[in-house]
């Protein structure tokens, strides 16, 4: 199966270049769906239908899903939405707001996170394609794995540990629900759908991400903030989507001569920042292209004759590298300076890397556990962090 993740500034096109995907891989023969995780859903619109909280099939080989996320609670986390409920309730609050309270922050990127693993273990699909929310709601998205990972693990046998104290204890004394055994098992079901779909998402022959923006100077600027984040978080960026370029036949008189000669600067400064990144264009005027036609003549004028699921990087950002009695952790930190990262040990097999306003905590393999920070270095576009195994000195000996 294959992932395609479309990101960008919000209002650049991605929404209309994801759909045109979707419908050139259908017409291509490709089981194929599409899904939005934005909470302001505008796939429906872009497609010309109605988008139910469902999967619904909207021509040959394609169906679309915009992720609702009170439909999955209420469909597919039942138990810890009652739990939740029941809590608010216990604790004074009314049933419109204990319903509210039981919508966990996070969820509707679980949500969408467990359909991709859904679609992998059911063969559903050749490929899936995600529209996703502007790049700050994206990078959480694509960090969830992770994040909720880190806490999970931590704090789940902790959870089970209270509650067979408090059932005994508590409970005796106060009236407070405590979670039940369906609840805990949900808990755990998260955990362990969550590292699935971890390596799905940084397996690069799988999943690949492309950035859409629009020859503008806010746009290059977040684009290029929004590659860095990605390649934190060890996801491959794998082309650009350049859209809502000016065609310059007939646009050569008055205000556009003006727009003409400024987005020529910028396609230039594009092309100096993200070569050698694949890159593809879509001519037109500044609006947005919507239903059947409009998404076909995107297609055409993004891929051409070629095929939208070619995967055009598969290139891991994150690899770990050993020479001599030192490991190497190289990242590929693209448009970073060095006053910008800050690197810290982590408790026993964790190492915390905070580049602009991200931050990631990575958990490294088993035989660099508790090892040694020596030196770090940002060269070339790469941060390497040189790390020392605890009995390196032993086997020197």
């Amino acid at each position: 199966m294959r992932i395609i993740i479309y990101t960008g500034k919000g209002g650049v096109g991605k929404t209309s270049v994801s759909a045109a995907t979707a419908r050139r891989l259908a017409q291509k023969g490709y089981r194929t769906v599409i899904m939005s995780t934005d909470s302001a859903h505008s796939l429906g619109d872009s497609l010309g239908v109605e988008l139910p909280p469902y999967i619904r099939n909207i021509e040959k080989n394609l169906d679309a899903l915009e992720v609702d996320i009170i439909h999955e609670m209420s469909t597919k986390w039942s138990d810890i939405s009652d739990y939740i409920s029941a809590f608010m309730l216990s604790q004074g609050m009314g049933d419109i707001t204990a319903e509210e309270m039981a919508i966990i922050p996070g969820m509707e990127m679980v949500a969408a996170l467990f359909y991709v693993l859904q679609f992998k273990e059911e063969d559903s699909y050749d490929v899936v394609i995600i529209d996703t929310a502007p790049t700050g709601e994206t990078l959480r998205l694509l960090s969830f794995p992770d994040i909720s990972n880190w806490y999970i693990d931590r704090m789940y046998s902790m959870l089970k540990r209270v509650v067979s104290i408090a059932r005994v204890t508590v409970s005796k004394v106060i009236d407070l629900p405590l979670p039940n055994k369906e609840v805990m098992e949900s808990i755990e079901d998260i955990k362990n759908r969550m590292s699935k779909v971890k390596y799905l998402l940084e397996d690069p022959k799988v999943t690949t991400i492309r950035l859409v923006l629009n020859p503008e100077r806010m746009v290059i600027n977040e684009t290029m903030r929004a590659y860095t984040y990605i390649c934190l978080y060890n996801k491959t960026v794998e082309c650009l989507i350049v859209n809502k370029v000016y065609p310059e036949e007939g646009l050569q008189e008055g205000y556009f001569k003006e727009r003409l000669a400024e987005q020529e600067m910028y396609m230039e400064e594009i092309h100096h920042a993200f070569d050698p990144l694949k890159m593809m264009f879509a001519y037109q005027m500044p609006t947005e292209l919507r239903g059947p036609s409009g998404l076909d003549h995107m297609a055409d004028m993004v891929f051409g004759d070629s095929d939208p699921s070619e995967i055009y990087a598969t290139e891991s950002p994150m690899r770990f590298e050993t020479e001599g009695r030192t490991d190497h952790l190289v990242i590929k930190m693209p448009f970073v300076k060095k006053d910008k990262v800050e690197l810290f040990k982590g408790v026993g097999d964790s190492l915390i890397i905070h580049v602009g306003s991200q931050k990631r905590t990575i958990a490294l393999p088993l035989t660099l556990k508790n090892a040694e920070v020596i030196g770090a270095e940002l060269k070339g576009g790469e941060l390497t962090v040189k790390l020392k195994r605890q009995n390196a000195d032993k086997k020197e000996r």
